[in-house]
């Protein structure tokens, strides 16, 4: 599933590809991912432009001319791809949009969904969102008070998405492993300690810049030409990588299901507290 960095690189490269360029067509191949009839979504869209695109965990917001947003979650299974002029892909598409020559594929969109909304209905449909990991203010100070209290284990607060937004399952594990600490292990634990405090608030800004910078962990190319794009997956240390060694200590990663949920992790080198 796309995850903020993920869903960061999405909103960066097409930033720079689709902003101010006329709607010219409007495809709806599955009319249970967005939340109009195709036909009013056809109408609404077409002929209207993006002015700017904004991400909110793992949503993308793209905000029309019209004063009208386009809310876009991939969930399981979702990406994005730009085709050029003339070129098939071989997955099928649940929504399509145009832009001239080029057009925006919505692809895997069988759990996720792209909703017309107004402004209000955009800012009522992401409120329960807990705050961005990466906000500059999102300081140590503040990071301590959002999980002062907190109980359950390290994993499911991390993708607890109305605590902090963005994180999944990939990056909990990387973040974890980066903390040196085993994705069981207690909030309350954790919190007791101002120094496994602060050694995770460094870890989630650590790991999520670096995922962004490097692409994102999934490896499907955005457009022709994108090297980006899932450029991290190879600087996993833990996430996929059952039966490796540890790159920090040797030991050997091991992966568990947890509260329904993979986990990956190193035995050796991550302490459970």
């Amino acid at each position: 599933m796309p995850e903020l960095p993920e869903m960061e690189n999405y909103r960066a490269l097409l930033s720079g590809r689709i902003l101010d360029k006329p709607i010219t067509g409007v495809t709806v191949n599955r009319e249970k991912s967005i939340n109009l009839d195709a036909d009013v979504f056809h109408s609404q869209l077409l002929g209207s432009s993006i002015v700017y695109i904004e991400r909110r965990g793992k949503h993308l917001i793209f905000h029309l001319n019209t004063g009208k947003r386009l809310l876009l979650h991939l969930m399981l299974g979702g990406m994005l791809y730009v085709a050029a002029p003339g070129e098939s892909i071989k997955r099928s598409t649940q929504v399509e949009i145009e832009f001239g020559g080029e057009t925006l594929l919505f692809i895997g969109l069988r759990l996720g969904f792209l909703h017309l909304l107004n402004a209000k209905e955009t800012i009522e449909a992401l409120a329960g969102l807990g705050p961005e990991p990466l906000d500059p203010r999102m300081t140590l100070q503040a990071f301590a008070s959002l999980l002062k209290g907190r109980r359950g284990s390290l994993k499911s607060t991390l993708i607890n998405q109305h605590v902090i937004a963005g994180i999944g399952n990939c990056y909990a594990d990387e973040i974890a492993f980066e903390a040196g600490l085993a994705p069981a292990s207690k909030m309350q634990n954790i919190t007791a300690s101002a120094e496994q405090v602060e050694r995770l608030y460094e870890a989630v800004r650590s790991v999520l810049q670096e995922a962004y910078m490097h692409g994102g962990y999934m490896e499907m190319p955005l457009m022709q030409g994108d090297s980006k794009t899932g450029g991290f997956d190879e600087k996993c240390q833990v996430y996929d990588r059952e039966g490796e060694a540890c790159s920090r200590c040797g030991g050997t990663i091991r992966r568990e299901e947890q509260a329904g949920r993979k986990v990956f992790y190193c035995p050796d080198c991550q302490h459970e507290v």
